[in-house]
């Protein structure tokens, strides 16, 4: 394959009707061009518009042009000349507006506007900031939670010093069960929050239920039931999955919980 044009800006713009082919909500759509000078060596100038391959390699500039219908956002020049009047500059960029608006009304009258739904080929990525303390939880002894999670979501997962987690994937449900995922392993208890946790431990007094990943908290026996409890295991085991209450988490940062209240 060849090209007898910018291929920059063939791919600038490309680029922006395959984005809105694929759904990609952009502020606004770009038109790119590329602008070339011919000089005779004795002030006479002459700005090429859209210059082809033989023009670049001639000529005396390669000046690129970027932009939306409101103003430029990207310039790139290249010159083989000591330099370019204020007066030639003004008149390329000049030019080069023309140009870019006839390039993006042909571009938009092939696609208007970006479609209504991102399209299923292409790549989701959500990103999420988490304590930088939490960091370790997410990656795990030697990998093994962050490993675990791309394997079985399918997901792929990047992790910031400073805590910004960047999650990827093609398809919106393996993004989905790994955002999820990540926030399980990060998420601070919250009191008045009604958590579903596992009894990992009973005691005369009560049970431990762990509602997080590392996170226990402790049901008083008399939280246990609306009723009179004469023994913690009358209502609970360990092993059971329990609907427990976050009422209140002490000076000391330890958690209590209620299944009473979770019940209310």
């Amino acid at each position: 394959m060849s090209s007898n044009g910018s291929t920059s800006m063939a791919s600038v713009c490309s680029g922006i009707l395959s984005m809105m082919d694929a759904g990609v909500p952009i502020k606004a759509p770009v038109s790119g061009i590329a602008m070339g000078l011919a000089t005779d060596g004795n002030g006479k100038a002459i700005i090429l518009s859209d210059i082809q391959g033989i023009e670049d390699f001639a000529g005396d500039m390669d000046f690129k042009v970027v932009g939306t219908t409101r103003g430029i956002t990207a310039l790139q020049m290249d010159i083989k000349v000591k330099g370019i009047s204020p007066d030639l500059m003004a008149k390329a960029l000049q030019q080069a507006k023309t140009g870019r608006a006839k390039i993006l009304e042909h571009m938009l009258s092939t696609l208007p506007e970006p479609r209504p739904e991102l399209s299923p080929y292409a790549p989701r990525i959500e990103k999420l900031m988490v304590n930088p303390e939490k960091i370790g939880a997410i990656i795990g002894k030697g990998g093994e939670t962050i490993n675990k999670i791309t394997a079985e979501t399918g997901a792929e997962i990047d992790i910031k010093d400073d805590g910004l987690v960047t999650i990827s994937a093609v398809e919106h449900e393996a993004i989905q069960k790994a955002l999820e995922w990540v926030k399980s392993l990060v998420e601070e208890p919250e009191v008045g929050k009604v958590y579903e946790g596992k009894v990992v431990k009973i005691m005369e007094f009560g049970a431990f239920v762990n509602i997080m990943p590392g996170i226990d908290g402790m049901v008083h026996i008399s939280q246990l039931s609306d009723q009179r409890v004469e023994k913690v295991t009358d209502v609970v085991k360990e092993g059971d999955i329990v609907r427990v209450k976050l009422v209140a988490i002490d000076d000391r940062g330890r958690l209590n919980l209620s299944i009473k209240e979770a019940k209310a």
